[in-house]
């Protein structure tokens, strides 16, 4: 299995750990567990951003794991596709902490970076 392989388990993981700051740095209680997307739901300040951050790391999941499935495919250079799937990897754990401590612009900028590494891995496999 490739680096880039397991940077598509490291994203696809990446999620829990957000919600896991939502839940557990807010009083999370098991009783909460029988509707988590209600107790979600009225989370405030950094915990509410933690499940944002978690949101929004799902849709941006799939565009990925299909860039280096592609990337893969098309025999792109293997070296290039790990740095790239490692540095998507490294920007979203960022983003997520971005998110979380309420710093919008850069926040903002490593999203986009992120989604460059998407666009790059289909460049490279051009």
């Amino acid at each position: 299995m490739t680096i880039a392989y397991w940077c598509v388990l490291a994203a696809i993981l990446l999620p829990y750990i957000w919600t896991g700051v939502a839940k557990f740095t807010s009083g999370f209680r098991p009783q909460d567990n029988h509707n988590p997307r209600e107790y979600l739901d009225r989370l405030q300040g950094p915990a509410k951003r933690a499940h944002w951050a978690q949101l929004n790391t799902f849709e941006s999941i799939p565009g990925f794991m299909a860039a280096v499935i592609i990337a893969h495919l098309a025999a792109a250079p293997q070296g290039k596709i790990d740095a790239i799937a490692i540095a998507y990897v490294v920007l979203r754990l960022l983003y997520g902490i971005l998110y979380i401590t309420d710093q919008a612009r850069l926040r903002s900028l490593v999203w986009a970076a992120g989604l460059g590494c998407v666009v790059a891995l289909f460049v490279v496999a051009a």
